[in-house]
């Protein structure tokens, strides 16, 4: 018989255990291992049973346990002094609060995402974007970075995946009940919950509640339109993350953007938390909220185009993919539908905020709403995820930028990082203490600094070789028992599984391989050539085996079919003791996976990889990298460390001979350098250079990968200068530097480079081009625009590399016909083809870079002899 409601009852603690509900409700535990530990005693068994969610364990333990736990003096001990190390975690000062000019930094930052994963006991993630933003969120507290995290609760999270009998992928979407989650609601004085409305098309309303989970020091605001109040439809936005049809996916983004910045406002105002100053928007689905507040601040009296400025200023918007397909983009009609008069934000002019998302540009769909335009638009500093993804997403926006070199477009970048403490093994972490002690241990995984890090070179390599092989053991029997499960999923019976219990073996090299499957990252590679696969997996000598694991996207068929075609494979008799597949990819298994491989394999097309901090992760661990030189990989790879798989992107167009070449590139490398190195035995009878290559591993990419790493950077670079220039951004200085863009565009189509001029004793280094120039400046004078000199080296097609610039000085007033003359020195500090141009940029105190007007000019073919010289 079903139950017509489903609800909690929540157990009632002993009041000596009552710090245990404090403890549980701050997920401060999932990365904290000491209050991890004192749960597990609370009931070895149900703390297994439960997944290690104390909340699940807590609902569980029979009263007769609690009685007997509240009379242990001894756990109380305990329970006291975890407690007490919370409240000290929450209120002492931290990293943020010690840094110079303090004061000055933001009062609060809103971070944006539509996904978290900050632990599995709160589904709320699909992949890397959500690992990321968990893990930015943690190292944010950990640093005493007064952030706020900004979501949606999904009451059914993202999908369970397992399998047919014959591989196909099955999704199952199991209903969470925000009553068993470490949540709670934001409520009124009263008592009553809060909620947050937005107006939609046709009189209706879409109503929300804000559930609040407290990741260590940073709130964490997820707003749930599963309400009464809400019809039907209403009541299914937030019911599954990406899941339904663009009007589904469109309601989602106004919810999180536009209902999360109310959210915010209402949890300040209820909480007393300080408001942002800075609003961060972790990918374009969050990108309506700027739009929000465009609208608070004209309710405020500023008009469009000042409250743009001033929310312009202190924003950051962070983009994490560089192929069009993963952007967010709607038929512009879909979107003028749910705004205006008999929608939301009826004081804004619809065509205005079209404006703000719509492809308006060469290459773009001026029908197409996008999602990352908008956010580019709405932001005065915008970034990618990895050195290389900074510079492929100026190449990819550079269309919103008309005349600037993909180079000069205002998109920096800030490298991800990860959470040491959630993913760096238990094992791991005990070997570090007994090193350099629990503290300074602690201070390595969330701070930082190489100086802590360099104590992993004195750890003997016995201690080492040894700590791999138990944590390979571990792995081994993870995979047994999942693959075990996954069998009896897809139908086997008992008397077909005894093979399982030979299943990989904790002496063999152990290959990882875990993403979600889209066809740029190749999961199916490595079966280019299956026999020389299977070669490899059953080498006499120098065996290798592999565990692989991802979800395709529900509506991705061609991902279900490169997963089908793996699991076949791994379903052969001949190799599935060496080769397994595990389904269900998520927190928990990864936890297990990233300590236990010896390899971490990435074989995306580059350069479609924006990061990729699964690598980081098994780095932590110890675990070596072999990947294409793509995302963070690109930027840090040292032979010392790893390896990097040859490319053929440039040489090879056809994708099929491409995979061939990549794939066998692949094959050597494993067959001639990782295997054998791994394998290799020294003087002691262990693999010293591999096990020097794991210290190379700690040391050197240990600092530069965590998450306590990027966050300090996203303070540095992005947040403290938007704090400013919001600060700056005051009203009266939002209108000036409106109507000064707004004067610039209507002069600049008469702005124009005369004439250049150059003279010069000889073309050679150390030599000086004196240069002269007569601009056209129409309406403008001198203080609106800059005069530049760039210059550097040329190809053969005379574009001018590596440039570099110099500012010209004005000299005297206008000449009779109005034109200005300016002059300067250009220093010719290059060997070899050089080249320069002189060109007409707008400038303002208040903007952020030379390319924020999206103005410049530049000469003719014929404004005087010299211009644009060449010196060979």
């Amino acid at each position: 018989m079903k139950a017509i409601r489903r609800f909690t009852v929540r157990p009632v603690l002993p009041a000596p255990l009552a710090p245990l509900q404090e403890l549980a409700r701050n997920l401060r535990w999932s990365w904290q291992a000491g209050t991890r530990d004192l749960f597990a005693a609370v009931d070895p068994e149900r703390w297994a049973a439960s997944g290690g969610d104390p909340m699940r364990l807590l609902g569980s333990v029979p009263p007769a346990r609690l009685a007997e736990l509240a009379a242990d003096e001894a756990f109380l001990a305990r329970l006291r002094e975890a407690a007490d190390e919370l409240r000290g975690y929450l209120q002492d000062d931290r990293w943020y609060q010690t840094q110079d000019g303090a004061h000055e930094l933001p009062s609060a930052i809103a971070y944006f995402s539509p996904e978290f994963g900050i632990t599995a006991a709160l589904p709320q993630y699909s992949g890397g974007l959500g690992i990321l933003a968990g893990d930015h969120l943690k190292a944010a507290s950990d640093l005493g970075v007064p952030l706020i995290g900004v979501g949606l609760l999904y009451r059914h999270g993202y999908f369970r995946q397992s399998l047919s009998r014959d591989g196909w992928q099955q999704e199952t979407y199991p209903v969470i009940d925000p009553n068993e989650l470490p949540l709670s609601l934001l409520r009124e004085p009263d008592g009553t919950p809060a909620h947050i409305a937005l107006a939609l098309p046709g009189g209706r309303r879409l109503l929300a509640r804000v559930w609040l989970a407290q990741v260590g020091r940073v709130p964490l605001l997820m707003l749930d339109s599963d309400v009464e109040e809400n019809g039907a439809h209403e009541r299914e936005v937030t019911d599954r993350l990406y899941g339904g049809g663009s009007e589904h996916r469109l309601l989602q983004e106004m919810l999180l953007g536009i209902g999360g910045v109310r959210a915010v406002r209402r949890y300040c105002r209820l909480t007393g938390h300080p408001a942002p100053e800075v609003f961060h928007t972790n990918e374009g689905h969050a990108g309506f909220l700027g739009v929000e507040r465009i609208a608070e601040l004209g309710a405020g009296g500023l008009d469009f185009d000042a409250a743009l400025e001033a929310v312009r200023a202190a924003a950051v918007f962070t983009t994490h993919t560089p192929v069009p397909a993963g952007i967010d983009r709607f038929d512009r009609e879909l979107v003028a539908r749910h705004f205006g008069a008999a929608a939301e934000l009826p004081a804004l002019d619809v065509e205005r905020i079209l404006g703000l998302g719509m492809e308006t540009y060469q290459g773009g769909d001026p029908n197409v709403f996008n999602m990352a335009v908008m956010g580019l638009r709405l932001a005065q500093r915008a970034n990618g995820v990895s050195t290389l993804h900074g510079s492929v997403s100026r190449e990819m926006f550079s269309g919103l930028w008309p005349g600037f070199d993909p180079e000069e477009v205002p998109i920096t970048s800030v490298t991800n990082g990860v959470h040491a403490p959630t993913w760096v093994a238990p094992e791991v972490y005990r070997l570090g203490a007994r090193q350099i002690g629990a503290r300074r241990t602690d201070d390595a995984l969330s701070v930082g600094g190489s100086q802590r890090w360099d104590a992993v070179g004195d750890i003997p390599d016995q201690d080492v070789w040894e700590l791999r092989r138990t944590l390979r053991g571990q792995l081994v029997d993870e995979v047994r028992r999942r693959l075990s499960a996954s069998w009896r999923q897809r139908g086997a019976g008992a008397a077909e599984l005894g093979w399982i219990d030979g299943v990989l073996d904790p002496d063999v090299l152990t290959i990882g391989f875990a993403r979600r499957v889209p066809s740029y990252k190749r999961l199916t590679l490595m079966l280019r050539d299956p026999d020389r696969l299977m070669r490899l997996l059953l080498d006499e000598e120098r065996p290798v085996q592999i565990v692989v694991a991802g979800k395709a996207h529900p509506a991705d068929d061609g991902g279900k079919r490169l997963v089908q075609e793996l699991v076949r494979f791994t379903d052969d008799p001949r190799v599935r003791h060496r080769i397994v597949f595990l389904p269900d990819y998520g927190m928990a298994m990864a936890q297990k996976l990233y300590p236990g491989c010896d390899i971490w394999l990435n074989n995306p097309l580059r350069p479609l990889e924006a990061c990729g901090t699964s690598g980081m992760k098994a780095a932590l661990n110890g675990c070596l990298n072999l990947s294409v030189l793509d995302g963070w990989w690109d930027e840090w790879f040292e032979p010392d460390f790893g390896w990097a798989i040859p490319t053929a992107d440039g040489t090879a167009t056809d994708e099929d001979r491409r995979d061939d070449l990549e794939a066998a590139a692949l094959y050597d490398l494993l067959e001639r350098r990782v295997a054998p190195r791994f394998y290799e035995q020294g003087p002691q009878g262990l693999p010293d250079r591999w096990i020097e290559m794991v210290r190379q591993t700690l040391t050197h990419l240990g600092p530069k990968v965590l998450a306590g790493r990027m966050v300090r950077e996203y303070v540095e670079k992005l947040y403290a200068p938007a704090a400013r220039a919001g600060r700056a951004q005051t009203p009266d200085a939002a209108r000036d530097l409106a109507q000064w863009k707004a004067r610039v565009r209507r002069a600049w189509p008469r702005v124009a480079v005369d004439h250049v001029e150059a003279s010069t004793t000889s073309a050679e280094l150390g030599a000086t081009l004196a240069l002269h120039v007569r601009v056209a400046l129409g309406d403008l004078a001198p203080d609106d625009v800059e005069v530049q000199a760039v210059a550097g080296r040329v190809d053969a097609e005379d574009r001018i590399g590596e440039a570099s610039t110099v500012a010209l000085k004005p000299v005297g007033g206008p000449d009779e016909e109005g034109r200005w003359s300016y002059e300067g020195p250009l220093a010719l500090d290059r060997t070899g083809p050089y080249g320069y141009t002189v060109r007409i940029l707008p400038t303002h105190r208040l903007l952020a870079s030379p390319a924020e007007a999206g103005l410049v000019t530049v000469p003719s073919e014929a404004v005087g002899e010299g211009a644009g010289v060449l010196l060979r």
